[in-house]
């Protein structure tokens, strides 16, 4: 039943509220699912990144980015889990505006203490692959999937998300990550994007001897027809999308989530035409 609903839920469904699009995917709805699992999940305490502010790696509002880290044991002591949180984007500078009032652009805002479930989990039998492994969960406070750089002082907004990726990196690599024998990001949704497009560097972090993988769990936003027959990610992206461009994305050379289709294929990258796909 709980394999049922996960999937369910794993689906991208868009929410329109007064606030713009969200996406929801099992991040959000934990607090359903964990009642199928015979509950008395692991709570983790949030650990707010000391300094990161001088840095610039800060929230939408300015705060001090996050995580959530319990520590491995055993033969899974010298094994990292990174997942990267999901939660759709914000594409215009009202919905952007909104989100420092929410947990998605300040960590004011954001749970002291989270259920570690899912991949998560502590519990062998719900998580057999990875439940002795450190396992952290980095908070996601940007609105553009740890992507972006700039800031906009009329509003007071920061899309500093590839500076919040690298200092809680450095960060964790400071904790023990540095020793991992085999290391893992993922990420759901917007942070299965983040998992994809920071894969590289995550390998890089590493010695060579180090296994690394990333999984990007429904991380691909498709420019296709969606089950209502329109195109929602074309029109959520070519409107105030395109405005933000310039604070909310940072280039990697030529690979970049694009606000259009227009743009593909003027890249001789060969990975290019795959995030012409996003």
């Amino acid at each position: 039943m709980k394999a049922l609903l996960l999937l369910g839920v794993s689906v991208l469904v868009l929410v329109r509220s007064s606030s713009g699009f969200e996406w929801w995917n099992v991040s959000e709805v934990e607090a359903v699912t964990d009642g199928f699992v015979g509950g008395n999940p692991l709570f983790v305490g949030l650990t707010l990144i000391r300094g990161a502010d001088a840095k610039g790696a800060v929230c939408s509002d300015g705060s001090l980015p996050g995580y959530h880290l319990h520590r491995g044991y055993g033969s899974g002591a010298n094994s990292w889990l990174i997942q990267l949180e999901g939660g759709g984007w914000c594409n215009n500078i009202k919905t952007c505006v909104f989100r420092k009032t929410t947990r998605r652009g300040s960590s004011y805002h954001m749970e002291r203490m989270i259920p570690f479930t899912g991949i998560l989990s502590n519990k062998r039998e719900e998580n057999p692959d990875f439940f002795n492994w450190n396992r952290v969960k980095v908070r996601y406070c940007d609105g553009a999937s740890f992507l972006g750089e700039g800031y906009n002082a009329a509003a007071g907004l920061y899309f500093r998300g590839q500076r919040i990726w690298f200092a809680a990196m450095e960060d964790l690599m400071s904790k023990g990550m540095r020793y991992a024998n085999q290391a893992l990001l993922s990420g759901c949704s917007a942070g299965g994007l983040a998992s994809i497009l920071h894969c590289d560097e995550f390998r890089a972090l590493f010695p060579r001897r180090t296994k690394v993988k990333c999984l990007g769990d429904a991380g691909m936003f498709l420019d296709a027809v969606d089950i209502a027959g329109g195109r929602t990610l074309r029109s959520f992206f070519g409107g105030g999308g395109k405005e933000l461009a310039k604070d909310l994305y940072l280039s990697h050379g030529c690979n970049f989530v694009l606000l259009s289709t227009e743009h593909c294929g003027q890249c001789s990258d060969p990975t290019f035409s795959f995030e012409c796909s996003l």
